[in-house]
């Protein structure tokens, strides 16, 4: 049996130490530099599935139903329903990682310095993602919205190379599908994914590929108003606090 002398015991818990302090503060610079609308709702996300765990408040009072909606005004649950994202475990890990990194990839890419036409985007695809909820009878959306923003993010970057799960590789353009394809794999329902997905096709087509055809036309414009809140005169976002 080895035994460590006082010396090296406290050169291991000191070398833990700095590892940890460095992984954290590694941990809180990617946090802060992280765009506004990304850091918002992946927060929000994290915080309401967790606030579920802790008991405070229950996956009932979060769900989306139309009845209580409209009948007794609980207006909240058409929001509330885009952050629950699941017990915690595996598939929450997952989900919560693709959110965060095409969620960003998109505001720092093809929407940067488009902080009002990204909200718009997640407003978009909320509305229609819950009246199309409606048909499928899904109570918890959430889970759509990184297949939705992984669709738009692959069909503005098609050709890019995407290493999956550390051994396959392929184009983004079918990342989607491998997402459809893990879910299959995990044993769970491909529904929100699906609805991801063509919440996403339809937001692309519109916004892509319409305004480009003959005769085609712009059928989705940014609200003035979240311009004028989330945009400065000059182009530049502003600031979410």
């Amino acid at each position: 049996m080895t035994v460590l002398s006082g010396k090296h015991f406290l050169r291991l818990c000191t070398s833990g130490v700095v590892t940890s302090h460095a992984m954290a503060l590694s941990l809180t610079r990617l946090y802060l530099h992280t765009p506004a609308v990304t850091r918002g709702y992946v927060t929000a996300c994290v915080l309401t599935t967790a606030a579920v765990q802790l008991g405070l408040v229950t996956p009932l009072q979060l769900a989306f139903n139309p009845q209580l909606v409209v009948r007794r005004w609980q207006i909240w649950r058409l929001i509330t329903n885009f952050l629950f994202f699941g017990s915690l475990g595996f598939g929450f890990l997952i989900n919560i990682i693709f959110l965060f990194r095409y969620c960003r990839l998109l505001e720092e890419g093809c929407f940067r310095r488009r902080t009002a036409d990204f909200v718009f985007l997640f407003l978009f695809g909320g509305v229609l993602m819950t009246v199309l909820g409606v048909f499928v009878d899904q109570v918890f959306l959430g889970q759509s919205f990184p297949s939705m923003l992984v669709y738009v993010w692959s069909r503005r970057n098609p050709v890019q190379q995407i290493h999956f799960l550390g051994f396959m590789s392929f184009h983004a353009r079918f990342l989607p599908w491998g997402l459809v394809g893990f879910s299959l794999l995990l044993g769970n329902s491909i529904v929100v994914d699906i609805l991801g997905i063509v919440v996403g096709h339809t937001y692309f087509y519109l916004e892509d590929v319409l305004p480009n055809q003959p005769g085609g036309r712009k059928l989705l414009r940014t609200p003035q108003i979240l311009r004028c809140v989330l945009d400065h005169q000059e182009g530049e976002p502003a600031t979410l606090r």
